[in-house]
């Protein structure tokens, strides 16, 4: 089997976490801080504006589920045109992003942007970059939303759910 990986940034990660779990092909996933300047932050420099971006880990068979697929999930999930805004999480964290580390994998990635503008007068905001860090979250950040069901989501619960109902909505 091999293993692909993507990094997905789509506001706060505890929804984002727990909606690409669901996914048969996503073999594991991890959140953390992309991006950013420093090394090592903690949530509360995350938060304090340290200019990374709360990111989704994301392990793949891409024979069970491709990128492709996996972006389209992903935009179900995001508003593309706000900027450092998802629900109502608002800062620099909480901004929208594709980070890769296979650039083979660039343009499929562009060419799905591009489709997804073609949806929106207003630009498409997220960014496209090279994966320069990530560094995962504490340990209670982790399966946040499997430890707290109630826990706040910006991700309608029903997408959340997705996966159980044969990818329907």
């Amino acid at each position: 089997m091999s293993v692909k990986t993507i990094y997905l940034a789509g506001g706060c990660f505890w929804g984002t976490q727990k909606f690409f779990d669901q996914f048969e092909g996503v073999l594991s996933t991890r959140v953390g801080y992309a991006n950013g300047p420093t090394e090592n932050p903690s949530y509360q420099q995350v938060c304090a504006s340290s200019g990374h971006a709360e990111t989704v880990q994301i392990d793949y068979d891409p024979e069970r589920i491709g990128l492709e697929a996996l972006l389209d999930a992903y935009f179900l999930t995001i508003d593309p045109t706000s900027y450092h805004r998802q629900g109502g999480d608002m800062g620099i964290q909480y901004r929208t992003g594709i980070y890769y580390t296979d650039p083979e994998d660039l343009p499929l990635l562009k060419a799905r942007l591009a489709k997804e503008q073609e949806k929106y007068k207003a630009p498409i905001l997220v960014e496209l970059e090279p994966l320069e860090n990530f560094y995962p979250a504490e340990e209670y950040h982790q399966k946040y939303l499997d430890k707290n069901p109630g826990g706040y989501c910006h991700i309608p619960r029903q997408l959340l759910e997705l996966g159980k109902n044969g990818g329907k909505r």
